[in-house]
């Protein structure tokens, strides 16, 4: 069994955290509401990034917890391009002891006039092969 959890304050980090669930079989709950299920294979966990970081309510999240012998996969969704929330997140879930077996970034559209459309059919498909990736891996 796997687990996914997610912050999103749009929706774009929602969707994906579903495409990835859906495949997985499992669902995807909101870091609000989510617990680290002690069962759980791989845990993917999942944010927007604002202003370059994960949101708050994921940093609070993951810094309230120990993630040691822990496998990991991290996930973002931003209107850019870059990786540096993704990689910042990767970095957090080291320090607090998680082995991370990947990173994902996704577009996402912002205020409805950077990267309109996203995340697309194309990167639920992208989402849900990380999603299989990291399982094979982990």
């Amino acid at each position: 069994m796997h687990q996914v959890i997610y912050c999103s304050r749009g929706g774009n980090t929602r969707k994906v955290a579903e495409a990835i669930a859906g495949e997985l079989g499992t669902r995807a709950t909101d870091v609000k509401a989510a617990t680290i299920d002690p069962a759980a294979g791989v845990i993917f966990l999942g944010s927007g990034v604002y202003g370059g970081k994960p949101g708050e309510d994921w940093t609070k999240f993951v810094e309230a917890r120990d993630f040691t012998g822990r496998k990991v996969a991290a996930f973002t969704t931003s209107y850019s391009n870059s990786s540096a929330g993704v990689d910042a997140m990767a970095a957090v879930l080291k320090k607090k002891g998680a082995t991370v077996l990947g990173s994902h970034h996704c577009k996402g559209q912002f205020m409805r006039l950077m990267a309109r459309g996203h995340p697309n059919k194309s990167d639920l498909d992208a989402a849900k092969q990380f999603a299989r990736e990291m399982v094979k891996n982990g």
